[in-house]
């Protein structure tokens, strides 16, 4: 479902697109620092279901028509934005007596998936990256189709993603071990990650929109 002779350039640029910082990398890395690896790595996993949603929509062709109109793109940004405002407004207002969620790490570890689905889903950057990004590895010299290709780059793209997201679960959380067991950043928990959500409010608004035409 592959062209394996495009295959090590995919990689190659995968591996490059990993590793620059973004909203979803931020979005992790925080939730692992502030709560530690069970919520990190529901994170990741809530980063690799929206994945999977955009690349069945990439192979669709519902996402090319949606990228094709602006208006759609700035309601998925206001959207997006209000959205992350009012995780972060909520998170900031949370004090210390909300500790039994914070405490609860079942529940705290669902939210943040849920979190992270639709941190992705709302970021027109997220939907213009796959229908930019993809189809540039559609190859003509195999009998697979264009939808099943894109689905198959998507799904290799979300494999590779959900991996180095875990393993940065793993580092940031052994990293922050210290301060999941001080008493005074357990006060200010809510606060850091309501920080982490207005800061991708901002980068969600004040960030240019690529023309997804050119």
């Amino acid at each position: 479902m592959i062209d394996f002779a495009i295959l090590p350039l995919y990689l190659t640029a995968i591996v490059a697109l990993l590793l620059i910082p973004g909203p979803d990398m931020l979005l992790i890395a925080s939730s692992s620092l502030s709560y530690g690896k069970k919520v990190g790595v529901f994170a990741s996993l809530g980063t690799a279901t929206s994945g999977v949603i955009l690349s069945i929509l990439s192979a669709a062709g519902v996402s090319a028509m949606i990228a094709m109109s602006p208006m759609a793109l700035e309601v998925l940004r206001m959207l997006g934005a209000v959205y992350l405002l009012k995780m972060g407004i909520d998170c900031i207002r949370a004090g210390s007596t909300d500790a039994p969620e914070v405490s609860a790490q079942k529940n705290l570890a669902k939210s943040l998936y849920y979190k992270a689905i639709f941190n992705n889903l709302l970021n027109p950057k997220a939907l213009l990256f796959f229908v930019l990004f993809l189809p540039q590895f559609v190859s003509t010299d195999i009998v697979a189709s264009s939808a099943t290709q894109m689905f198959a780059l998507g799904t290799l793209l979300n494999v590779a993603g959900l991996t180095f997201n875990v393993l940065l679960v793993f580092v940031v959380s052994k990293l922050g071990q210290s301060l999941l067991t001080n008493s005074r950043f357990q006060m200010y928990q809510n606060k850091v990650m309501g920080s982490v959500f207005l800061i991708l409010a901002a980068w969600l608004l004040f960030s240019q929109l690529p023309n997804p035409v050119a």
